[in-house]
């Protein structure tokens, strides 16, 4: 019977461990099998990568944290930009414009136009090495807006009336509950143009347009991808396979292996780009749109 029970006892030990531990273990295979390569493309490492600019730009972390680590990763030889979005917040559009320039220094970048490449988006595209637009994408309004609503009239229906203490002429510029007067709006007017002339000078300088015939390709005209392209704003139409085969070349890759995003980041960013839209809709900003 002694001699049964140490024959035997490895086993049992085995299945009370399995029983003691089911629950791990099945966590453990699920990982396994939610994160194991599921073709041969993911037993490589990645050497071209796509960073997408989607939706209303209100904030640049992501995409510039992205672009940054794609700069200091030296296995990614070259990297696709790809941009659907009517644009944002300046200084955001401005952060990811920056971030581009810094990367084309170390390697390839080509920005592609997915449907909508406008005002901030356009901008934050400029240092790409090639800019290549879908056919059907509209592309352009480089111009700089700050809206807000008058609520001066619903106030007075519902019986609002504002208090305001405040130090400096121009504290108030922008606010919603009367109609702006004009030395208001001759200083926000001062803000916009400074922040046009910045966005046209740094557009004529990337794409080597002529900075003085700015109306030309400026001036919130919207552009179809041929149209954008007679003015110097992209340099040639193609689908998103043109623009990857294009970055393959100019990077000397011999076999391509993208990086791909995984459904829980692609969910993540669906979220916040909807956020960010409502945001912009109720809270007015000096915007690239």
């Amino acid at each position: 019977m002694e001699l049964l029970k140490k024959i035997f006892s490895p086993i049992a030990k085995t299945i009370d461990y399995i029983q003691n531990h089911f629950k791990a273990m099945l966590f453990l295979l699920l990982l396994i099998i939610l994160f194991a390569p599921t073709g041969e493309d993911e037993l490589h490492s990645n050497n071209l990568q796509e960073i997408k600019l989607l939706g209303t730009i209100m904030d640049a972390s992501e995409v510039v944290a992205q672009i940054n680590k794609a700069a200091k990763d030296n296995s990614i030889k070259g990297v696709l930009f790809t941009v659907d979005s009517p644009g944002g917040a300046v200084a955001p559009s401005v952060e990811i414009a920056y971030a581009i320039k810094r990367l084309n220094k170390l390697k390839p970048v080509v920005a592609y136009a997915a449907g909508t490449m406008a005002s901030g988006s356009y901008y934050a595209s400029i240092w790409a090495d090639k800019i290549v637009a879908n056919p059907g994408s509209m592309i352009g309004s480089i111009g700089v807006i700050m809206q807000g609503a008058d609520l001066s009239g619903l106030m007075k229906k519902v019986g609002i009336k504002t208090q305001v203490v405040q130090a400096g002429k121009y504290k108030q510029i922008g606010t919603p509950d009367r109609p702006w007067k004009n030395y208001e709006i001759k200083e926000l007017n001062k803000v916009i143009q400074g922040t046009y002339d910045m966005f046209t000078k740094d557009v004529a300088t990337a794409r080597n347009l002529e900075y003085k015939k700015r109306d030309a390709y400026a001036n919130a005209h919207i552009f179809t991808a041929l149209q954008a392209q007679k003015v110097g704003l992209i340099d040639t139409l193609g689908v998103k396979y043109t623009a990857k085969e294009m970055l393959v070349h100019m990077s000397g890759v011999e076999e391509a292996h993208w990086n791909q995003e995984d459904d829980f980041t692609k969910l993540m960013k669906k979220l916040t780009a909807s956020t960010a839209v409502i945001l912009n809709t109720y809270f007015p900003a000096l915007s690239l749109r």
